[in-house]
């Protein structure tokens, strides 16, 4: 049994020199959210702590981020963000998909669903109130109404995976 424990920790600690890849396509700075749509210092701030480490290539990683296995969960979870909706690439999408985007971030933000409680459980400065949901929600709700509806129409709607 002491040997398969001395084993399990060696491999535990070769383990640890394998990292994921963090390589992110580069996107233009003016063509992220908040430098195409200029909000309020208070919905750049929300954005920034409770959206943009999944939503975009301004992604903190925390300490543990270097721990495998768990760096390759949170990588495919910061991967598959990316994928549903990257901020960054906001100004260079399709008015079409904005306004899907948009649409889907209310619903997503009035019930709850995001952002998810595994990530908020263990950042606290995105958990957000109720107030705070309902600044993140109008901000999406008025951006999504500045959008015309036929804008875009047919196909192209730019990425994603499917719900997040």
């Amino acid at each position: 049994m002491k040997k398969v424990l001395w084993i399990l920790a060696a491999l535990l600690v070769i383990a640890q020199f394998v990292q994921p890849d963090r390589t992110v396509e580069a996107n233009a700075p003016e063509h992220d959210l908040i430098a195409v749509t200029e909000p309020p210092s208070e919905v750049k701030d929300l954005l920034r702590s409770a959206c943009y480490d999944c939503h975009s290539d301004h992604t903190t990683y925390p300490w543990y981020s270097r721990i495998t296995p768990i760096n390759f969960w949170l990588q495919d979870h910061i991967e598959e963000g990316r994928a549903e909706f990257d901020m960054s690439s906001w100004g260079r999408r399709r008015a079409k998909w904005q306004r899907h985007k948009a649409e889907e971030s209310v619903e997503l933000i009035d019930q709850e669903e995001m952002p998810l409680h595994s990530y908020t459980w263990v950042h606290g400065e995105a958990r957000l109130s109720p107030a705070q949901r309902q600044v993140l929600s109008t901000f999406f709700g008025a951006l999504r109404d500045a959008i015309p509806a036929e804008v875009g129409a047919g196909n192209g709607t730019g990425g994603g995976k499917g719900r997040h």
